[in-house]
């Protein structure tokens, strides 16, 4: 059985955009994980099914399809076509595609065709910050957020790194220590980015002895290649404590998954899928890197299902500017459902002399 996703948003089949954004607000806002410490587990389910199913209703084409075959309709998608060599276009996962490359191949992935529900925490955020904060979004989570930015104006994209920096942080009452964390592509991760975050200090007056919110702008540099876990010290950036110290800020670097290459250290991992035919004779391929070249793939060797092929110096930056780390190609082959008499005759004719292993 599929999930309801009207049961789930708790609206009827009819529900309009404005009681969709209204219910989403009010469930996502309700069972956000950072709001449930001790069931952490269980609120992380419930806000990626409440996600889930926003994005699928709020969707005019992704509903339509829902409400005539459910989820499992919706998800599985429309048969490939014969064309398609097995999957869809690489290029679709990339906006705008990307042209022929001249004298090259471009070539398509088998992946599982359909929808595949987005990050809820990328859901979350935009939904948000398309607001740019309000006071229930400011209560829901303790502690609450500056929403001010230099020259008094309102910046959603400061409001939103700081919520969500501050919200995944460690920040216990008189630690000398304050974590945030900083997720990025491994688009971002691979060329390098600078990023500012906006965080709330509290100062402690001297005259008065009060404590004073004071904002603050960390700029941080990552290097290409850098690994999750990296971090990024700032002295004294902190709040100021009642014994005259001031906490430090530290940032860790968080890698988003990716829907294509998996990091192995310094090194890329990709799966490509071939059909039987491709795998026996030959085939020519095309890979998008990070960096937005096209890598022509060939082989005509026979390719074993799970068999690798490594690229040198195709995977990550590393420290050394004049070295990368190594592309990895897994090669998962896809057998024929059927085959008719034809078919088996035609092959038993073609493969029975060639040699085998032992």
């Amino acid at each position: 059985m599929g999930k309801d996703y009207y049961k789930i948003l708790e609206v009827d089949k009819n529900a309009d955009d404005e009681q969709l954004k209204k219910a989403y607000r009010k469930l996502a806002l309700k069972w956000h994980p950072d709001r449930h410490q001790t069931d952490k587990d269980a609120a992380e389910q419930k806000f990626k099914e409440i996600s889930e199913a926003f994005e699928v209703l709020s969707d005019k084409n992704k509903r339509q399809i829902y409400d005539m075959y459910g989820e499992e309709g919706l998800k599985a998608g429309p048969p490939p076509s014969e064309s398609s060599a097995g999957g869809a276009s690489f290029a679709e996962g990339f906006p705008g595609g990307f042209a022929n490359f001249p004298g090259r191949t471009t070539f398509t992935f088998s992946s599982k065709p359909g929808f595949n529900p987005s990050d809820p925490n990328d859901i979350f955020k935009q939904f948000f910050s398309d607001f740019g904060g309000d006071d229930d979004f400011m209560n829901a989570f303790p502690g609450g957020f500056s929403r001010r930015s230099r020259g008094g104006k309102t910046s959603s994209d400061e409001f939103m790194s700081d919520f969500f920096s501050r919200s995944r942080g460690q920040e216990s009452g008189g630690a000398l220590e304050v974590k945030h964390t900083l997720p990025l592509t491994l688009e971002e991760i691979y060329r390098g980015t600078t990023k500012k975050l906006k965080v709330t200090r509290k100062l402690i007056d001297s005259a008065t002895n009060k404590v004073v919110p004071t904002d603050k702008i960390l700029e941080i540099n990552v290097r290409p290649g850098m690994k999750a876990g990296s971090k990024f010290r700032f002295p004294k950036s902190g709040d100021e404590l009642p014994n005259g110290e001031t906490q430090d800020i530290v940032v860790v670097l968080e890698e988003k998954p990716h829907p294509i290459f998996k990091r192995d250290g310094d090194d890329l991992r990709i799966t490509l899928t071939l059909t039987l035919l491709e795998a026996l004779a030959g085939f020519k391929k095309t890979i998008q890197t990070l960096d937005g070249r096209r890598l022509a793939i060939s082989d005509t060797s026979v390719i074993k299902p799970g068999q690798e092929q490594r690229f040198s110096n195709e995977g990550m930056p590393t420290k050394d500017p004049q070295r990368k780390g190594d592309l990895l190609v897994k090669y998962d082959v896809k057998f024929p459902i059927k085959l008719t008499e034809n078919h088996k005759n035609t092959l038993k004719s073609a493969l029975q002399d060639v040699n085998y292993e032992s």
